[in-house]
């Protein structure tokens, strides 16, 4: 694993999660759809730990997001960052497994900071064998796409590839809106595999409950937040903003509600582009929805 500076919020750096509930990983490059090229969310790991360095992980702070102490109460330490080849997708899928395995094995919930889209598969594959996973996306797109000019484990297709994974058994999608790469057929395939799909337009309307009522109360639960899920007046990094998506108080009541009904076993963000965002605040965002996640992570670790 490669050093962080700095880490997040200033955690420990640590060599393993031994001991610790949360472990920080971050994952610059998982698939590439043009081998060689660097992903446009390669800087993010980066750009997201340093947002909220002027208060570091100070856990005297009351954090009124979440309704506690900052993090919780959680002892969280980072791990650095996947080592990845531009050329190499699926040495780097492996890599980012077995990282995760290891964090799972030490007994810390992985907080991964990606990196673009492509990266919740291979950390989805390192739950192979958990007895049953509800996956809750939020996500402007659904992700259903098998393959994008041959690349079938690209950042079009992780809910197709997480839907093929048998510890998976529930998928609720939530915040898709606009265009993106999904066709009729890939809307045809996740309501016909089960994923329950709330819109943007569907939480506007109705709130975060609907989609919260889809996951089944006390179920292990991975948190896959694609930050293009959140309107981009709130972070306007990313490849392709859409107009109309969830408010940053619509992510916390996603991300609270969720520990909630069940219990927190990952969670990521992914797809921030820093060059898109010069001023930084989706970063900032992003740091704090990460920070209040680690406080409801620990809900269910009581």
């Amino acid at each position: 694993m490669l050093r962080p500076d700095p880490t997040f919020l200033g955690v420990p750096f640590a060599t393993d999660a031994a001991g610790a509930d949360v472990a920080v990983v971050g994952v610059p490059h998982a698939t590439p759809y043009a081998p060689g090229r660097p992903s446009h969310a390669t800087e993010a790991p980066g750009a997201v730990r340093a947002a909220l360095g002027w208060y570091g992980a100070d856990t005297s702070r009351w954090d009124f997001d979440a309704g506690g102490p900052l993090l919780g109460g959680a002892t969280v330490v980072d791990l650095g960052d996947v080592p990845g080849d531009l050329q190499d997708g699926a040495g780097n899928r492996a890599a980012i497994s077995a990282a995760i395995g290891r964090t799972l094995i030490a007994g810390a919930v992985p907080l991964v900071l990606g990196g673009d889209d492509s990266v919740p598969i291979p950390v989805l594959e390192a739950y192979d064998g958990h007895p049953g996973l509800t996956v809750v996306q939020v996500d402007a797109h659904i992700d259903w796409r098998h393959e994008v000019d041959g690349v079938t484990h690209g950042f079009s297709s992780t809910m197709r590839r997480a839907s093929e994974m048998a510890h998976v058994k529930r998928i609720v999608q939530i915040g898709a809106r606009g265009p993106g790469s999904a066709r009729a057929e890939e809307v045809e395939a996740a309501r016909a595999w089960g994923a329950v799909l709330h819109t943007a337009r569907d939480v506007h309307a109705q709130g975060v409950v609907p989609a919260l009522e889809a996951v089944p109360e006390g179920s292990d639960v991975f948190l896959a937040i694609d930050v293009d899920g959140i309107d981009p007046s709130v972070v306007p990094g990313v490849i392709l903003p859409a107009f109309g998506g969830l408010t940053y108080q619509q992510v916390l009541d996603v991300i609270l509600g969720v520990a909630a009904r069940g219990r927190i076993v990952g969670v990521d963000f992914v797809e921030y582009v820093p060059a898109k965002d010069p001023a930084g605040s989706g970063a900032k965002a992003i740091a704090r929805l990460a920070s209040v996640a680690v406080a409801a992570i620990m809900q269910g670790r009581r």
